[in-house]
């Protein structure tokens, strides 16, 4: 759906909301398009998930209403995904040994992962591991625990999927934090095969990865799980703060690879938000202009949370851009992750 478009439901569905200053909120966000399980063939979808407040204290459904939604369509999402990913790959479903399956926005047991290895037909073998509830850096850290898998393993052949229904948890509120939440977050899944240095393989290595909590950042970004969905919390002062910290920290991690901000041509950097892009290349001190993929991504699809970076990554590579790339991912903590791409 269009921007404008989810601007006038969400402003619909509000007690009390100005649809004015939604709409606002809506278009300075700098996404046009984005995706949402509940906007699907019927076009009447998306409008009788949500209903308009009866009141002042109608927050919506409950999160339990919610996550029966999260059930039913976390799995097609993720199954999409990783057909696509191993066509790309050229790898069959009877090779893989391991699967890292990535969420923050739902949680239901047996989860996606069971519905990938029915519908897939993964080996009934296969080890699996979740990455949970950690947010818009997730996939990064899915791919750090599958790459310990390869090294540890050459034989290994891992099946990494994160999947992302952030449009289950609209929130009913006037707070301008929420709304400006409402209006970033789309839904999304993305999957990557990840195996040894050794294996035959088309792509890019995964040579590096680091992380970084910085201090005394814990209120400014949060997820917690609300009777009304999930509630997130996002500071105005966040984009302020990763401009401040991310360019020496990131300086002296490419250092002890013997690189330099300079020496990357390529920059795959998580859309938080607009504010947060352009503070990202002002404190790494690296050109503005190389964000253009990453605020492409952000128009298209919207904050897909954890598989964002990789629709940045694909969108990278289709236009042949040269190695070494830098991912970055911001998350709750205050979090950055890195990884660097060669």
């Amino acid at each position: 759906m269009s921007q404008s478009e989810a601007a006038a439901l969400s402003a619909s569905w509000i007690h009390g909301a100005d649809p004015r200053t939604v709409a606002t909120l809506y278009r300075l966000s700098g996404v046009k398009h984005r995706q949402s399980v509940l906007a699907g063939e019927d076009s009447e979808s998306h409008s009788t998930f949500y209903t308009a407040a009866k009141d002042e204290h109608d927050r919506g459904l409950s999160t339990s209403d919610r996550m029966e939604h999260y059930a039913a369509e976390a799995g097609p999402l993720a199954e999409s995904a990783c057909r696509a990913a191993m066509r790309n790959a050229g790898t069959s479903s009877s090779e893989f040994t391991y699967l890292v399956t990535v969420s923050c926005s739902g949680f239901t047991a047996p989860g996606f992962d069971n519905a990938l290895i029915e519908r897939h037909d993964l080996p009934r073998s296969i080890a699996r591991t979740h990455v949970g509830f950690i947010g818009c850096h997730g996939l990064m850290n899915g791919l750090r625990v599958a790459k310990a898998f390869a090294a540890a393993d050459p034989q290994a052949t891992v099946l990494v999927c994160a999947v992302e229904l952030c449009t289950l948890h609209q929130q009913y509120t006037n707070d301008p934090q929420r709304i400006v939440a409402n209006a970033l977050f789309s839904d999304g899944a993305a999957a990557v095969v990840v195996s040894s240095a050794d294996a035959d393989h088309v792509g890019w290595e995964l040579r590096a990865q680091s992380s970084f909590v910085i201090p005394e950042t814990s209120d400014l970004m949060g997820w917690q799980v609300g009777n009304h969905g999930f509630e997130m919390t996002l500071s105005p002062s966040v984009p302020e703060v990763i401009r401040t910290t991310l360019g020496p920290w990131l300086r002296d991690w490419l250092a002890k690879l013997d690189l330099r901000v300079e020496h990357i041509p390529a920059w795959a950097i998580h859309p938080g938000g607009p504010r947060i892009l352009t503070e990202t290349a002002d404190g790494a001190g690296f050109d503005p202009a190389l964000l253009a993929p990453s605020r492409e991504v952000l128009a298209s699809h919207g904050n897909m949370s954890s598989p964002t970076v990789a629709f940045i990554l694909e969108r990278l590579q289709n236009a042949g851009a040269e190695p070494p790339c830098v991912m970055l991912g911001f998350g709750p903590g205050l979090t950055i992750e890195a990884a660097l791409l060669g």
